[in-house]
């Protein structure tokens, strides 16, 4: 059963889906209002806010500047094989802590012309904010592209106290 719920955050309310478990719900998507490929809710989805009660509080205590790191459960069988392993690099990026998309790319295997695909990857990372994708930069210290908006990944690298934010 896919299960969704909203929670208010600094960059507006954020939408969560996940999937049913026997222990709770796994994270499926995190979405950011206005962002490029956002979730949207479907018929048959059910309203679970006390589903999802753990993952909103981790998220308040984020946005406070008291949590570092995520400890959620994640919905399988989300995205190919080579995204699992690009979005995979992107959970061992330290908090306040910024790499360049060549340095995934490395992390990978994908280096060189490989840089492009590991964009796109993380460009389909559908669980923003907890999985950290805001921490990739552009080799000169410029920020990239971010599904949820440039903005809102300036945001997120300023709360984290990341350096190199430009």
């Amino acid at each position: 059963m896919t299960m969704y719920a909203t929670v208010d955050s600094p960059l507006g309310e954020l939408l969560l889906v996940g999937d049913q478990t026997t222990g709770g719900v796994a994270l499926a998507s995190l979405s950011l209002p206005g962002q490029k490929g956002a979730a949207v809710v479907k018929d048959g989805w059910v309203r679970a806010p006390e589903a999802f009660a753990g993952v909103a509080a981790q998220l308040r205590e984020y946005f406070a500047g008291r949590l570092t790191r995520f400890d959620i459960e994640y919905a399988d069988g989300v995205g190919t094989d080579f995204q699992r392993r690009v979005w995979s690099a992107l959970d061992t990026v330290p908090y306040g802590e910024t790499v360049s998309y060549g340095q995934i790319a490395e992390r990978v295997g994908s280096a060189g012309a490989g840089v492009r695909a590991v964009g796109t990857a993380i460009g389909r990372n559908p669980l923003l904010v907890v999985r950290p994708c805001h921490r990739v930069i552009g080799s000169d210290g410029a920020l990239r592209g971010y599904a949820g908006g440039l903005e809102s990944k300036e945001r997120l690298l300023r709360l984290e106290g990341a350096p190199a934010v430009r």
